[in-house]
């Protein structure tokens, strides 16, 4: 297990469009502190710690300046996956099979250095001649996740609709799983947030290391004491409840 701040000594990589960052980069430089709250809907603090980091991003990235994405990132959905606790193995696994949607690097590997930033995908930020992130990324984003996949690999979406939404998935050729998790609360069985996305990273974790490659794989899961529910799941639409 690691320490809080370490990383493995792996061979790191950069963003695949690093290029395209500096353009949202610079969008994002042109906004003073006071922009960042009304756009982000954030508190004086975040705005002004953001707007250092928008001032303050600098490439090409290295590890005096930046850190890999999956020791990066956090919130419920890492929460879940854990990466520090990962075998150094499955943290390999991890880099070749896992995809992060990024509202400022379009899309990530798990060890490419990246620079800390605040960019929800659906922030309202214009780009360039394009309106929003979505109509900036989504062409380039679903072109490389579709160039990763082989023809008989499954693609499992455990992007939130916000980030999934930066991917035309209707051109993928190859099956692609769409997970939800329900809970039963107040003697309802519903979504709730919270539980959601922390179970979003224990089910990135599972498959992974379990090497799941079928559907079958998939229904597996049952960390937390979610389980498989046939139900409520239809084809590639695969619910967990608990």
């Amino acid at each position: 297990m690691l320490e809080a701040g370490e990383y493995p000594n792996f061979e790191y990589s950069s963003p695949q469009f690093l290029t395209k960052s500096k353009k949202v980069n610079q969008a994002l430089k042109k906004l003073k502190p006071t922009d960042l709250i009304a756009l982000q809907d954030i508190s004086d603090k975040l705005a002004e710690l953001n707007y250092h980091r928008n001032k303050s991003f600098k490439p090409p990235f290295s590890s005096e300046n930046a850190r890999p994405a999956i020791f990066s990132f956090s919130g419920d959905v890492y929460d879940g996956l854990q990466a520090h606790t990962l075998s150094t193995e499955v943290l390999s696994r991890l880099n070749e099979r896992i995809m992060i949607l990024s509202g400022l690097y379009g899309i990530l590997k798990p060890f490419d250095f990246m620079q800390p930033y605040r960019l929800e995908m659906g922030t309202s930020l214009g780009v360039g001649e394009a309106k929003n992130l979505y109509e900036f990324w989504k062409k380039d984003v679903t072109a490389y996740v579709k160039k990763q996949l082989l023809k008989e690999e499954l693609l499992v979406n455990l992007a939130s609709k916000e980030y999934a939404s930066a991917v035309d998935l209707k051109v993928f050729k190859t099956q692609v799983v769409e997970v939800d998790f329900k809970d039963f609360h107040n003697g309802q069985l519903k979504m709730i947030s919270f539980f959601a996305k922390k179970a979003r990273g224990m089910m990135a974790r599972f498959l992974v290391e379990s090497e799941a490659e079928t559907l079958d794989d998939i229904k597996l899961f049952n960390s937390e004491g979610y389980a498989f529910d046939e139900a409520l799941s239809n084809g590639n639409k695969l619910v967990f409840t608990r």
